[in-house]
Formats: structure tokens, sequence, C-alpha cells
């Protein structure tokens, strides 16, 4: 179970405001994030990553604290162990594609059924430079997908696909995310396009 109880500063258009969750999610629990730009979706993610602190409260991931204020805990992101897909994607530019995936996992089999999975095995010893903006998507999918998460943090996975390979991709993910047990957290600006992969949604405001 993942329980989250924070309160943390958003700078928006309209000046500050807070932004308040309460939460749980159950283990392997596949949740569909939406509400309007700026209220804070993202930073919600960066909260639970570690890459953003809040003004308080605490985030308990089976039953290890990862943050709380009044105990003074904040676990780096390297212990945390999220899997995390960036809106923009922060891939290396000198690594290759086949190089992302063995930085995150030493498993060979698993690294090539995900070049697999993301239709990339002709692909491998490309850079991102040499690759469409969809083709970077799935390649930062795959890379959160390499340490086989058990949380994995999605923020907008499928903005820049074709709706064929999103379709298919999503299709795929499902059987992923449950053999790995993983709890799935998905910021979407379109809900409609995760009908039949999450198991329930959130909605910000």
């Amino acid at each position: 179970m993942i329980s989250i109880n924070i309160e943390k500063r958003l700078k928006t258009y309209d000046g500050q405001q807070i932004l308040k969750i309460s939460s749980k999610f159950a283990p392997g629990c596949i949740t569909n994030i939406y509400g309007p730009s700026g209220s804070g979706k993202t930073t919600f993610l960066k909260c639970i990553a570690g890459l953003a602190t809040p003004e308080s409260g605490s985030i308990v991931v089976e039953e290890q604290v990862w943050f709380d204020t009044q105990s003074k805990v904040n676990l780096s992101p390297q212990k945390r162990t999220v899997g995390f897909v960036f809106q923009d994607y922060a891939l290396f530019p000198n690594m290759t594609v086949r190089q992302h995936l063995e930085y995150a996992s030493k498993d060979a089999v698993w690294i090539e059924r995900l070049l697999r999975l993301g239709k990339m095995e002709t692909l491998s010893g490309h850079k991102p430079e040499y690759l469409s903006g969809g083709q970077q998507q799935r390649l930062a999918i795959l890379r959160a997908l390499a340490t086989k998460p058990k949380l994995l943090l999605m923020d907008e996975p499928f903005s820049a696909l074709d709706a064929e390979m999103k379709a298919e991709l999503i299709a795929e993910l499902k059987s992923v995310f449950a053999e790995l047990g993983a709890t799935v957290l998905i910021v979407s600006h379109n809900p409609q396009e995760l009908n039949g992969l999450a198991d329930s949604e959130m909605v910000f405001s």
C-alpha cells in the first residue's frame, strides 16, 4: 500500500496555491491522473520520487517511510527506487538506445524483451538525436521499466505516439505491469486513451 498525505506550494499564473493530497494506492493498481494544466500533477509525481519536497506531510510505501516532516525523514531519489517517465524524456544525449537500458539493468534477456516491446530492436545503436519524438518517448518508457520497478510514475507517456502505436504499446504494457506487480500512476491530458489500462482515476482541479 502507498499512503500519501502531503501539502506542497505551487507557483501558478494566479499566484501561489497549495496542493493538498491525501490518497492511498493499492499494490498493483494503475491510476490515471488528469486535470487542468498547472494543477500540480507533475509536481505530485516529483514529490513521490523525491525530486520535489513537500512543505509538510508524509509518504509511506509498503510500510517504509520515504518522507515525513515530523520525523524529518526524506529518502533520496536513489533510495526510493522509482521508475519515472519524464514528460521531456530526460534522455542521455551520448548514450545509444541499448546503453540507456544497460545503464539501468544488467539483465540481457530483459533488455532484449524491452527492445521488442518498444519495437526498437533496429534502433538499438542510435543516440537520441537520431530518434523521432515518438521513438524517444518509447525509449523513456523502456528505460523506466528496465529496473523492474514496483512503483512506476509516468508523466504524459503517450503524448508523442500515433494512435496505432499507442494502442499496441498500452496493450503490451498492461501485461508487463501485471507481471511486475507494479503500482503505476499515469498523468495524462487525455483520460480516454487509458481506457482498458487504468483501474482507477484521480482528478486534479
